[in-house]
């Protein structure tokens, strides 16, 4: 078994901690040397120009599916390219009522080399698999769509 780690550093630099009246702004440091400024989402008063915690579980999904979907891809000798994605996190209430992801799409476009080609079908097959073996997917409570443009 993994164990995959990030740490995390708040503080409260001016004022108290009253509702309203601080700031959510933090720190994610993956490893030494990979950090990021964290936020809530602006909806919710934090920075746009901060990372906030729904994106990052967008881009865990877009990344853990693209990476699974390369492994297949790799398997059946498929002449990928390029890999792109644009992912989107929905917030609503879910059936318990309570604020949520409730949903996350994924849009990948994936580009071949030159003269080869793959049929839609079987594009949509290797991507349900790619979510289905997906580790972010399957910790997900949440509907997860993948789109196939």
């Amino acid at each position: 078994m993994s164990k995959i780690k990030i740490d995390l550093f708040w503080e409260l630099n001016k004022g108290e901690l009253l509702p309203g009246k601080y700031s959510n702004k933090h720190e994610i440091i993956f490893t030494s040397d990979k950090r990021i400024s964290a936020d809530s989402a602006p909806d919710w008063n934090g920075k746009e120009s901060n990372v906030n915690p729904e994106q990052t579980l967008a881009a865990s999904l877009s990344s853990c599916h693209m990476m699974t979907f390369l492994a297949l891809a790799a398997k059946m000798k498929w002449q990928v390219l390029s890999y792109k994605d644009n992912a989107i996190a929905t917030l609503g209430k879910n059936s318990k009522g309570q604020m949520s992801v409730t949903q996350i799409e994924l849009n990948p476009k994936v580009q071949f080399s030159k003269g080869f080609s793959v049929k839609e079908e079987e594009m949509k097959k290797i991507q349900d698999r790619a979510h289905r073996y997906c580790f972010i997917a399957n910790s997900l409570s949440q509907e997860v769509k993948v789109l196939i443009n």
